[in-house]
């Protein structure tokens, strides 16, 4: 007997007032007005449907003049739904007779259930039959209207082919709850188009339609509510996938892309009202993917991390005895069961079953779940689901949180028959005790390192909605949640469109969640996580670079540091994956080879590769490039290189590809045509000159080469080989070569950019100059700024003689006597005219190079006082750098020893703050303290160059 107490009959005064008003009309025993009474009492659903429907809900509300409930068959709500659904014509009645319906028989079910006319196990079946009803009927109902409107969609065979609906989670396995959201997911038979009088529609188009207008009758809330909650997030892809697909689809999806989560889902899937012939093909698809036909005792392990990701979810909501969710709740008696299911399904075909009460019976039948545990899980589960189902129908919420509030858990305890609430609570308190001990000796437990491990694996579930997800991460301390979830929500949608197979999504699936920990970690965690996801898509297909990351530890850390200090590493990394492998091991990523060493470096590389495979050699140059490239921003970002010497290493590393592209490009053409008379691979004859940054050994990671290439051949006769040319025709040829070696692009980029405009007579000079050529241009043609260009010039490649003579040149044209006045004049116009066209005008940003006081001017200063005092002091032609001309200018007393000071100080300041903004990738330098460097630097330009 139902026995609120007196506060509660108090309390829902008002409630049966507003009935009584309505009712008038309506005559009950009083034994039924007072059981009614207190129905009223415990539910304020109950009592709204009363007072909404009261001609509707007491029409046969009681069997004759006593208090039982006058239900149904839970056969019959079918016929009863489409007897209701057939006069009507628009589908606004359609939903407003189906809500009608669905409180009225609710209401119904729900006293039935309080005054335990009804079994649990009934109420189950109730609840279950009326949503299949409500499901397949509107579907029948809304089928002839979109029929007779855009014709059938027939078969192969032209047969008329339905909408199927798959039940997923507690309506697929036929134990609903009283306030349940439905779990759906829509298929249908075969591609094709519409067969009728009007315009066809794609099936695809057709079905979409028609799910959507199910959905709109079942799930919409309008002024008398809803009937259901629709669920549609257990679709293939989740949120992002195509609302309804075929079945060629799904079974493509489930053998290709489904995961551990969804073996565990379709355990209870079910179609619903659907031909046999289609609930066959169904499960014929299905069956292979949830049950595997080996013990699986990897479903352990996946329902471990479900669990693990349901107990993350109930803490960030805060919620304390969640009797569904919590640790001993309705849900671990589930994973009981199902992973019993998931392991040994595949060889016990009794166990494939969608209801807890017919696995659990098999359970102890295969001697798998001892009886006496059996019978004590299944009289928890429904000691639970009793009380799940009072939460529930007090208000026709979906919840199943004991309640807080002194009233709610009054009604609580009138509704279970339970004297008080540290009764109730202590029941609830020893029930969960013991269904959680079962679940740790069956499935586990998670330790807090497991926890602290997959903290974040609950964002990279398909599940999640926005806001839930958003808060997450807003908990996690980061500032801009919503971009950050954004890049997720992205990068899951891909990652899913590009399948990897189930052992690169289980690697991906590991991954993820450690590096959302290490984004979050971060100052700007979108900013590093958008990094990190550029390089993980470059990869995503790769399983062993997946696998790597997700494994190593000591690779994860190393590539999340690199990407934090610099996208232009990331930038690197992404477009090329392969340079991951320098991350195995931080020990060898950080030891950089001597500057002589390069070329050896380089050689290992190359080694196996047959000198034939050309496209080969050049993958494989370019790949130690940016590997070595790598090693150096890395011992950069780390301070184990200082920024100083960073130049130095980049410049050795060039210098020894030029040797290595010169000798392939030798032999290349000397295969082909032979050598000139007096030439081999060890002396050719050629030389290679650097100018600008590699001249100056101040080269920078995206630094492009400006070179010049020269000769000492004589270009009289031809080469010895079997096609023979002429030896001007070889060089060019050997040039051009060259050139092509280093900027063709390849599927690993280019080597370097080359410049080639310093050359003798520019752009329309020829790619290679004799020597007594290129010195007769600079001593009788070179413009000022050509001169400026070769006090920073310097062999590279060639042999010591040739590299001595090129060098005797520079020496003899730097040297010669200039007037003072011109050369000022000339340098002051030329750099001039540079800041005009170079410099971008914005204050509040610094060209390092370009703007006044930065790089150009202390270039300019150095290469004025080489040019003007060369030719009384030739030691300042020694050397290429800015840093050693200016401290010989200081030790020639050329400069004073504040402005050489001064000068080297800012030279050195500017090039690690360039070095750090390529690493940036960044231009301009922002929000700086350099004014006390410029303002010298400028103070010294004046004083040389413009203050006479």
């Amino acid at each position: 007997m139902l026995s609120p107490n007196e506060d509660l009959m108090r309390d829902s005064e008002t409630a049966w007032q507003r009935y009584q008003d309505v009712a008038s009309n309506i005559t009950l025993t009083d034994e039924q007005e007072q059981m009614l009474r207190a129905l009223v009492a415990v539910s304020s659903f109950i009592g709204r449907v009363a007072e909404s429907y009261p001609d509707s809900l007491m029409k046969d509300f009681f069997i004759g003049s006593g208090t039982e409930i006058k239900l149904p068959e839970a056969d019959n709500y079918g016929d009863l739904i489409s007897e209701a659904l057939g006069g009507l014509n628009s589908e606004d009645e359609a939903k407003k007779c189906l809500r009608q319906l669905r409180h009225c028989w609710m209401a119904k079910l729900a006293a039935a259930d309080m005054l335990q006319q009804i079994s649990l196990r009934e109420s189950l079946v109730h609840y279950s039959a009326f949503a299949d009803a409500a499901i397949s009927r509107s579907l029948d109902w809304l089928f002839q209207r979109f029929i007779d409107r855009h014709g059938k969609p027939l078969d192969s065979n032209a047969q008329l082919m339905p909408l199927l609906v798959i039940g997923m989670g507690k309506l697929g396995g036929r134990e609903l709850n009283f306030s349940s959201d439905i779990d759906l997911i829509f298929t249908f038979p075969e591609q094709g188009e519409t067969q009728g009088p009007g315009r066809n529609l794609e099936h695809g188009v057709f079905y979409k339609r028609l799910a959507q207008s199910l959905i709109g009758l079942l799930d919409e809330t309008t002024a008398e509510g809803q009937v259901f909650r629709v669920d549609m997030r257990l679709r293939p892809f989740g949120q992002s996938g195509p609302l309804v697909a075929s079945i060629n689809a799904l079974e493509h999806y489930y053998q290709e892309q489904g995961r551990d989560w969804e073996r565990y889902a379709m355990v209870k899937a079910r179609m619903i009202g659907a031909a046999e012939q289609y609930q066959q093909a169904f499960q014929q698809l299905i069956r292979p993917f949830v049950y595997r036909r080996y013990i699986d005792f990897g479903a352990i392990e996946a329902l471990r991390k479900m669990k693990l990701l349901i107990t993350q979810e109930t803490r960030r909501q805060g919620v304390k005895n969640n009797i569904k969710l919590g640790a001993g709740g309705i849900r671990e008696v589930e994973f009981i069961v199902q992973a019993h299911q998931l392991i040994r399904g595949g060889q016990e075909k009794s166990l494939q079953t969608r209801s807890v009460y017919k696995a659990m019976a098999e359970l102890t039948k295969l001697d798998l779940v001892g009886q006496q545990a059996a019978d004590q899980l299944l009289e928890d589960y429904e000691y639970l689901r009793v009380i799940e189902h009072r939460l529930q129908q007090m208000d026709d919420q979906q919840t199943q949180q004991l309640p807080t509030q002194e009233m709610d858990r009054a009604r609580l305890c009138a509704m279970l028959d339970e004297p008080d609430w540290q009764s109730l609570q202590a029941k609830v308190d020893q029930c969960m005790a013991r269904i959680h001990a079962e679940f740790q000796q069956v499935v586990g437990e998670e330790s807090e390192e497991d926890e602290d491990e997959q903290g974040l694996q609950v964002l990279w579930q398909d599940m999640l909605d926005d806001d839930a997800a958003i808060e997450i991460i807003e908990s996690e301390g980061v500032d801009e949640p919503q971009a950050m979830w954004t890049l997720i929500q992205n990068f899951r949608q891909e990652s899913r469109r590009r399948s990897s197979g189930p052992r690169g999504r289980s690697a991906l699936a590991r991954l993820m969640p450690m590096m959302l920990r290490h984004a979050i970690q971060h100052q700007h965690p979108e900013r590093l996580l958008e990094r990190l996801l550029s390089i993980i898509k470059a990869v995503m297909s790769r399983t062993a670079y997946i696998e790597l990351l997700a494994e190593n530890p000591g690779a994860r850390e190393q590539l999340c540091k690199l990407c934090m200090a610099s996208p232009w590493i990331s930038e690197q990394l992404a477009r090329h994956p392969i340079l991951l492998d320098e991350l195995i091991d931080p020990q060898q990523l950080y030891s950089l080879p001597e500057s002589k060493d390069y070329a050896a470096v380089l050689r290992e590389y190359l080694v196996r590769i047959p000198e034939q495979d050309l496209e080969t050699q050049m993958d494989a140059l370019r790949q130690a490039k940016k590997a070595l490239q790598l090693k150096i921003a890395a011992a950069d970002i780390s301070g184990v290189l200082e920024l100083i010497n960073v130049s130095d290493h980049l410049s050795a590393l060039a210098e020894a590809i030029i040797a290595e592209v010169v000798g392939m490009a030798w032999q290349q053409m000397t295969q082909r045509h032979g050598k000139p008379e007096g030439t081999s691979i060890d002396n050719t004859g050629f030389a290679v000159l650097a100018y600008g940054k590699l001249g100056g050994q101040e080269l920078g990671y995206g630094s492009d080469l400006d070179l010049v290439f020269v000769t000492d051949a004589n270009y009289k006769g031809q080469t010895d080989g079997q096609r023979p040319i002429e030896v001007q025709q070889f060089y060019l040829r050997l040039a051009q070569r060259i050139l092509h070696l280093f900027t063709t692009r390849t599927v690993a980029g280019i080597l370097y950019d080359v410049d080639l405009r310093l050359r003798p007579s520019g752009q329309a000079g020829l790619l290679v100059t004799q020597v007594s050529s290129f010195a007769r241009y600079l001593r009788e043609d070179a413009w000022t700024w050509e001169l400026q260009a070769l006090v920073r010039a310097r062999p590279v490649f060639g042999v010591p003689a040739l590299r001595d003579t090129v060098m005797d040149i520079r020496r003899s044209v730097l040297s010669q006597p200039r007037d003072e006045q011109e050369l000022r004049q000339s340098i002051v116009n030329m750099r001039e005219k540079m800041r005009e066209h170079l410099t971008q005008s914005n204050s509040k940003m610094f060209d390092l190079k370009q703007d006044p006081g930065g790089i150009a001017d202390i270039e300019f200063i150095t290469q004025y006082l080489v040019l003007r005092y060369a030719n009384q002091h030739p030691e300042l032609c020694k050397y290429s750098d800015n840093i050693r001309l200016l401290s010989e200018a200081q030790q020639l007393h050329l400069l004073s020893d504040v402005d050489a000071q001064n000068l080297i100080n800012a030279f050195r300041i500017f090039r690690c703050e360039s070095h750090s903004l390529a690493l940036q990738g960044e231009q301009l330098l922002e929000q700086h303290n350099l004014d006390a460097e410029r303002q010298a630097v400028l103070s010294c330009w004046n004083h040389l160059l413009v203050d006479h």
